[in-house]
């Protein structure tokens, strides 16, 4: 070959060979841009969540103290149960006995009575002691003072009736008017002797009927016409039991 038929084609070569040189600083330069860019898949993943977890918002309950926390443990309350109180009353140890409710009064004051003696009855202030015989016609009045059938009896629990005369037959109740506060009234009968305390004295109509109502403590009413010598009132004492 000859030396003209040879150098075009050396020419060409070198030619190639200096493009290709140029070349590969090129792709070294290309290949350290793009890891730049792209980076280690693994390394940023990693990076990634780390950063994550280091900069997520903490969230605080704005209730809290910096007392210690209680236990969240449910706490079983037993309820409680009430029950209901009844209460006995504690049963009577003995009846009470009624009231004794005295007779109407009569329609025929001079009527027959059976005399019936119940035992005596005295006032020493007045120098009284005589008989109590049982009932309030004049036919009994005449002998002495009578005992008002149907109210209590001496020492019993309400009122023990006794009327009497205070102009006539022998008048023991003629000066019933002196009997003041304190004086004594005294009754016989077969429990003994029982003595009642006067109290006071009163003057009432003579339809003043009430004089004669049961009490609820023992007490007694002796009564008789007013002023001595009338009927137009009647004087009523009243003496309850010592």
């Amino acid at each position: 070959m000859t030396p003209d038929d040879t150098a075009p084609e050396n020419a060409a070569r070198r030619t190639g060979m200096i493009a290709a040189l140029g070349a590969v600083p090129v792709l070294i330069v290309g290949t350290v841009f793009l890891m730049g860019l792209g980076g280690d898949p693994d390394t940023t993943s990693i990076d990634n969540q780390q950063t994550t977890a280091t900069t997520s918002p903490a969230f605080i309950d704005a209730t809290a103290t910096n007392t210690p926390a209680t236990s969240s443990t449910p706490t079983t309350v037993t309820p409680t149960t009430f029950m209901p109180t009844t209460t006995v009353a504690p049963a009577s140890t003995a009846l009470e006995a009624p009231l004794k409710q005295p007779i109407d009064p009569p329609l025929d004051p001079r009527g027959h009575e059976d005399h019936v003696e119940l035992g005596g009855i005295a006032i020493p202030k007045l120098g009284i002691d005589t008989p109590l015989l049982e009932g309030i016609r004049l036919t009994t009045l005449d002998n002495s003072p009578g005992h008002w059938p149907g109210s209590a009896m001496p020492g019993e629990v309400g009122n023990v009736v006794v009327a009497g005369h205070r102009t006539s037959h022998d008048a023991p109740f003629r000066d019933l008017d002196q009997l003041v506060a304190g004086d004594v009234v005294e009754f016989t009968t077969a429990p003994g002797l029982i003595n009642y305390t006067v109290t006071g004295t009163q003057i009432v109509d003579p339809d003043a009927i009430w004089i004669v109502d049961p009490t609820n403590t023992p007490a007694a009413t002796l009564f008789a016409c007013h002023p001595p010598g009338s009927t137009r009132q009647r004087i009523v004492v009243n003496p309850e039991l010592s």
